[in-house]
């Protein structure tokens, strides 16, 4: 039998969402439209593909086995346009938010591939970014594949980037600022501001994680989009925030490297190996010479610290790669 290749994305797009009126929406369709077509696209296939009633939608195992097929259908079927029109796709990028290392990558990434079209988007978590990934919307992500609160999914590949230290952005009359660098004993003092986005379970964690491993407290907890809004935040409440000590502050705030040990967050490249763009593997590699030259994946000669999922993870990819 010949596939329809509207009907498959139609397929694809109700295991995306597992509710009708939200994948008709998506496609632009009328809810009884997508509803008739997926009853037809069954008929011809001989079995069902989703189990549906008034309360819910869920896939069938031939479902499953179709959507997941389905999907690389599609990808085939964009890259066969591009090679024939001799146009090609954007790589879709997302870096978390703005002023973390993702960014530099971005700028490296156009500076060697100048006839690369990108698209760059800011889901403000990986947690965010992760259906994205899954659902071919995204190419690549950035971000921290621990404490998503999910598993990462089977087609999902990570490559580890960089490990960045992070320390404690404080007023600049903040006694915390009377010091040069922090020692994670004197911060215990200090009731914690956290600032988290709701996309970005990843570095809700990797705080808690920290909180809990230093005896630390914690004062305020808001949620909020950026760093913007992050620093906006220290200033209105005067309470110190974790983060990168490289950013740029406005004028009132400080930032102060934290030690005794120095917490670091791990950065990884992630994407979707059964719908990879012609051009990820093209950007990883860049992205890999990148980091490796300036040895963003070396940790501090200094007492330092990581999330033990992190840490395995390290030590997993240390171990493959002698």
């Amino acid at each position: 039998m010949d596939l329809d290749l509207r009907q498959v994305r139609y397929a694809v797009t109700l295991a995306d969402e597992l509710h009708f009126g939200r994948a008709a929406s998506r496609l632009a369709i009328a809810q009884q439209t997508l509803s008739a077509q997926i009853r037809t696209l069954e008929k011809r296939l001989g079995v069902p593909l989703f189990i549906r009633d008034r309360r819910h939608v869920a896939l069938t195992p031939a479902g499953e086995a179709f959507v997941h097929r389905g999907r690389r259908l599609l990808n085939d079927a964009e890259r066969l346009v591009d090679e024939v029109t001799q146009t090609r796709s954007p790589l879709r990028i997302d870096v978390v938010t703005e002023g973390l290392p993702s960014t530099l990558l971005i700028h490296h990434l156009r500076t060697r591939t100048p006839d690369l079209p990108f698209e760059v988007v800011q889901s403000h978590g990986l947690a965010a970014a992760v259906p994205r990934l899954l659902r071919g919307d995204l190419d690549l992500a950035f971000g921290r594949p621990h404490g998503l609160g999910r598993p990462l999914g089977a087609t999902l590949a990570t490559m580890p980037v960089g490990l960045e230290p992070i320390g404690v952005i404080i007023p600049t009359d903040h006694p915390l600022a009377a010091l040069d660098e922090v020692p994670l004993t004197a911060l215990a003092e200090h009731p914690l501001l956290v600032h988290t986005a709701d996309e970005s379970a990843e570095w809700r964690d990797w705080v808690d994680q920290a909180v809990e491993a230093f005896g630390l407290t914690v004062a305020t907890r808001v949620r909020g989009h950026g760093r913007t809004s992050a620093l906006a935040a220290v200033q209105a409440l005067r309470q110190p925030v974790f983060g990168p000590t490289t950013v740029h502050l406005p004028e009132g705030l400080t930032a102060r490297p934290l030690i005794d040990p120095a917490p670091l967050h791990s950065w990884h490249a992630v994407w979707n190996t059964a719908t990879a763009h012609p051009a990820v593997s093209q950007a990883l590699e860049l992205v890999h010479t990148y980091v490796r030259t300036r040895s963003w994946h070396r940790p501090p000669a200094a007492n330092w610290w990581l999330p033990q999922p992190d840490r395995d993870t390290l030590r997993a990819h240390s171990d493959s790669t002698r």
